[in-house]
């Protein structure tokens, strides 16, 4: 598949959420996020910042509500995008990892691109939100990019006194992963599994 190939738009509108999202998985880190969330607006641009991937994000949630709703269904759609991007994942590299250390704290992201979703997180936050950003919905948000991307994610925060260090780290890491995991490689013939698909 050639690069040029490697997007994919998903518009998705419920009673809680009306998102519109665009990845470009062979970008180089442009991004225009805008969720109503400040936190997760950063962290979703140092994603795409440091994973090379370009991201266009409109959301409108029911933050009246709660954040909840906002994140795990973006996290929907980053997934449905990462696997409609990827298309027949012939040639990719299938798996990739990154340690990303932001001061104090130190992340590792390993993920497996295949097509059997499963995540792993086990990040030690210490307080319950950073600022008004409820530390739980990393889980969420991480747990629906797994099951919608068809993806095995395993994310350990080995250290980390700040959660938003802490949580920032993560995203980064699972930016450069998920880079690496999606790479075209010259070496790789097909669809890299003895089975044949993915």
């Amino acid at each position: 598949m050639s690069t040029q190939q490697r997007r994919a738009q998903i518009n998705r509108a419920t009673t809680e959420t009306d998102i519109e999202l665009e990845l470009g998985l062979d970008g180089s880190g442009l991004s225009t996020i805008n969720t109503g969330i400040g936190f997760f607006d950063h962290m979703l641009t140092a994603f795409a910042k440091h994973g090379c991937l370009d991201l266009q994000l409109k959301c409108k949630g029911d933050l009246q509500v709660d954040q909840h709703h906002t994140v795990e269904d973006v996290g929907i759609c980053l997934g449905q995008a990462i696997d409609k991007a990827l298309g027949s994942k012939e040639g990719i590299t299938r798996f990739g990892h990154a340690y990303v250390p932001m001061d104090e704290a130190l992340a590792r992201v390993a993920i497996d691109l295949s097509g059997r979703s499963f995540l792993v997180l086990e990040p030690p936050f210490d307080e319950a939100a950073v600022g008004e950003f409820p530390v739980s919905l990393v889980s969420e948000f991480f747990r629906a990019v797994a099951d919608h991307g068809n993806a095995n994610i395993h994310i350990d925060l080995l250290r980390s006194s700040n959660n938003h260090h802490g949580i920032e780290a993560i995203f980064k890491a699972f930016g450069r992963a998920l880079d690496a995991a999606s790479l075209l490689s010259p070496r790789v013939h097909g669809v890299p599994s003895t089975k044949g698909s993915l």
